[in-house]
C-alpha cells in the first residue's frame, strides 16, 4: 500500500508537491502549476500549501538508504602495508 509521505528527491521548497506526484504516478510539475493557478485564484493555493507541509511527513529513511561514508580503497591498501 502506497503512503503519501513529502519526496526528498522531487524537492523544490519542502517536497509537498513532488511527494504528491509521486503518490498520484503524475509529474510532480503539474502538481506545483496546479498550487501555483490556485495561488494566483484567490491565495488558496499557497495556504493549502502550508497546511499540507504540516500534514505531510517526511520520507522515512531506512538503514539500506543511508549513505555511509568509506574510506577510498588506496587508504586501506596504505594501512596495510604499514
Amino acid at each position: 500500500m502506497k503512503k503519501l509521505y513529502r519526496s526528498d528527491t522531487n524537492k523544490v521548497l519542502a517536497g509537498v508537491c513532488g511527494g504528491i506526484g509521486e503518490y498520484l504516478d503524475i509529474d510532480p510539475v503539474i502538481v506545483r502549476v496546479i498550487f501555483v493557478l490556485f495561488s494566483f485564484g484567490g491565495g488558496s493555493g499557497l495556504f493549502l500549501y502550508l497546511i499540507l507541509l504540516l500534514v505531510i511527513p517526511e520520507k522515512p529513511t531506512s538503514e539500506s538508504t543511508k549513505v555511509v561514508k568509506e574510506e577510498p580503497v588506496w587508504e586501506e591498501k596504505k594501512a596495510k602495508k604499514k
